[in-house]
């Protein structure tokens, strides 16, 4: 009986409850099923035929050490050098150098000056985090605005974060987030994230994962938008799982927001037969 082991983090030690919906087709296909905390020093990841991460939502904060700790791991999948790609969303400038649309982004480096304009409505957010976590939406043309994203944009910078300046694209408003699942290298299925940003960041750090989740049927150009992101990705053939989020742009073409390759919600209820389809190819890898 293959063991495969899927990774969480200590709050949510049995995973979250889309997760957990592949465990028992896993089980039906004689696969052992474990579900480890990734930063658990007394788990013998060596002692599983597959480690899947799943809900290791903790790492954001401790990156470099959440990067060693998948580069020791045998059999990991996604595999370490992808998570270690995709972890940072500087990733973004590759895609756009590779002459993909990708929303317009302002980068900012430790030791830069957070100048930001004086116009339009932007978000402000690290380019390492999880859950939109220390991110935020402003209005430059207001001055309480304008003096919270240039202070939100010194916090992050001081701390030695990348910070990301992007415009805040209206359709989100109406037409929301379009995510993209593959599974086992084939499209699986789609949803629509609402609009979860509605002012400045005053969380102190604590993500968002209230969202408001629908099946989508994507556009033609959103599919051909997200094959051609994953066929950009270096190691694109070894993914078990993908999630492209596109956007709608300024002319309603799509965009990519992110690229979701570490440790995503694949939203398995939202569509009939996916956690079917996860366990087949957890199955096909082992």
């Amino acid at each position: 009986m293959p063991r495969v082991a899927l990774v969480t983090c200590a709050e949510l030690p049995d995973l979250d409850t889309d997760d957990q919906l592949a465990v028992e087709p896993l089980r039906s296909l004689g696969v052992e099923v474990a579900t480890p905390v990734w930063d658990d020093p007394a788990v013998d990841w060596a002692a599983f035929d597959l480690v899947v991460l799943r809900n290791p939502w903790d790492y954001a904060r401790r990156r470099e050490q959440f990067l060693a700790w998948a580069h020791a791991v045998p059999r990991l999948l996604n595999p370490a050098k992808v998570v270690e790609w995709n972890t940072d969303k500087v990733y973004l400038r590759e895609l756009a150098a590779a002459g993909l649309p990708v929303v317009p982004t302002t980068w900012l480096a430790p030791g830069d000056a957070a100048d930001l304009p004086h116009e339009g409505e932007y978000v402000v957010k690290p380019s390492v985090s999880a859950g939109s976590a220390d991110t935020g939406r402003y209005r430059l043309d207001d001055t309480g605005h304008r003096a919270l994203a240039v202070a939100h944009a010194r916090k992050l910078l001081d701390r030695g974060s990348i910070v990301m300046l992007q415009p805040y694209l209206s359709a989100v408003d109406t037409a929301g987030e379009t995510a993209m699942l593959h599974i086992g290298g084939a499209f699986s299925h789609a949803i629509r994230k609402g609009a979860l940003l509605d002012g400045p960041d005053l969380r102190d750090g604590r993500p968002l994962w209230s969202e408001q989740i629908d099946p989508r049927e994507p556009t033609a150009a959103e599919r051909e938008l997200a094959r051609r992101t994953l066929d950009a990705i270096p190691g694109s053939d070894t993914l078990l799982y993908a999630r492209v989020d596109t956007i709608p742009g300024p002319d309603g073409t799509p965009v990519i927001l992110e690229v979701e390759l570490t440790e995503p919600s694949l939203f398995l209820a939202t569509s009939p037969g996916a956690p079917q389809r996860l366990a087949r190819a957890i199955l096909a890898r082992v």
